[in-house]
């Protein structure tokens, strides 16, 4: 027994250190192919990299190499390094350890969401201003910038277009009403023509009483073709040309108001004494810009005010010959004289008796 226990420590004399085979871990792979696997750790904490070798010869080989010496001891698990994957989202770690931006573009919808934040900070500060621009004018606590001359025109603009729209709708009810008097007569005409059929006795009256509504209907078709060209020339002119017009104006008073808004602030910000030299450029400047719009669309409201008086006075001069040429020759009787009209204004004539729709149908 004293033998055997005496051999066996003479065995373990003869085996090498721990300390010296911890450098080489034995496998039973036979004749593979070297394998290099390495591990980068970015950060201050660590910065030990890890190399396992696997060569020919049946062995595997673990290396533990950095800034400083190798230890005597393989550590089994590194605890100083994070464990958890990193997100899609995270930042990424270069090889100089610096911090790069995500590859998902959230470095640009941040500068998107930071314009957006300017821009309603921008329009907040001009309404308020525009605001209270417009208080203190009802107020009479502000004074606004008058132009006589041309705020007469565009009251005098928009007095002229309620007067036309007040036309307008006279005459749409007046074609209204004379569509029935023309679709009457056109039955009226057909139950004379049947019953100058089946009364031989009262034939002729029949007749020429069928005659004469049918003239009736021919010429009244021809009056409200003139009454229809009349009505679209004159909403034309008053709820297409007329309002381009006036959104023009509406713009220029917008402009006016803001105008006066930044005006009021340089004029309080001057005697300040604490005010900032920044801040005081930033007020000019802005007076300044809005000031260039205020004058430019003056200048175009004043051409377009010029353009429209012309065109309304060349519209309403043939309008106006039309329609009275047409009615004086209807109820006169003047058949050729109402036909002759309607040709010279290039008006299109519908066929003497022609079925006319209700006028809910146009």
């Amino acid at each position: 027994m004293a033998e055997r226990e005496r051999s066996i420590h003479e065995m373990l004399k003869d085996t090498p250190s721990m300390n010296d085979s911890c450098g080489a871990v034995h496998t039973g792979t036979e004749g593979g192919s070297s394998m290099v696997v390495g591990i980068g750790l970015c950060g201050s904490v660590s910065s030990h990299s890890i190399g396992v070798v696997a060569g020919g010869g049946g062995g595997a080989g673990v290396s533990v190499g950095g800034p400083f010496n190798a230890p005597n001891s393989l550590p089994l698990r590194n605890h100083s390094a994070p464990t958890t994957p990193m997100s899609p989202t995270s930042p990424t770690c270069s090889g100089n350890g610096m911090i790069l931006t995500s590859a998902d573009g959230s470095g640009s919808l941040i500068r998107t969401s930071a314009s957006k934040i300017d821009s309603i900070k921008n329009w907040s500060i001009s309404t308020y201003k525009c605001t209270r621009q417009i208080m203190l004018e009802k107020l009479g606590k502000s004074q606004r910038t008058v132009d006589s001359e041309l705020e007469a025109q565009i009251e005098q603009l928009r007095e002229t277009q309620r007067k036309y729209l007040s036309i307008l709708r006279l005459t749409r009810a007046f074609s209204s009403h004379f569509q029935h008097v023309v679709v009457s007569q056109h039955a009226l005409a057909d139950s004379f023509a049947d019953l100058a059929q089946k009364n031989p006795e009262l034939q002729k009256e029949f007749t020429c009483n069928a005659e004469t509504q049918r003239n009736l209907t021919k010429n009244g078709e021809l009056l409200l073709n003139a009454l229809n060209f009349f009505i679209s020339s004159v909403n034309t002119l008053c709820n297409k040309t007329i309002d381009d017009t006036l959104l023009t104006i509406r713009q220029y008073e917008t402009a006016r108001i803001e105008f006066d808004a930044y005006r009021m602030d340089l004029e309080n910000t001057k005697p300040e004494i604490t005010q900032s030299a920044t801040a005081l450029e930033e007020t000019q400047r802005s007076y300044a810009q809005h000031k260039d719009q205020y004058e430019k669309l003056r200048s175009d409201v004043a051409v377009k005010m010029q353009f429209l008086d012309e065109n309304r006075i060349k519209v309403m001069h043939k309008q106006l010959i039309l329609l009275h040429n047409a009615i004086a020759a209807y109820f006169s009787g003047n058949a050729m004289a109402l036909e002759s009209t309607l040709k010279q204004f290039n008006i299109k004539l519908k066929s003497p008796n022609a079925v006319t729709g209700s006028w809910l149908e146009q």
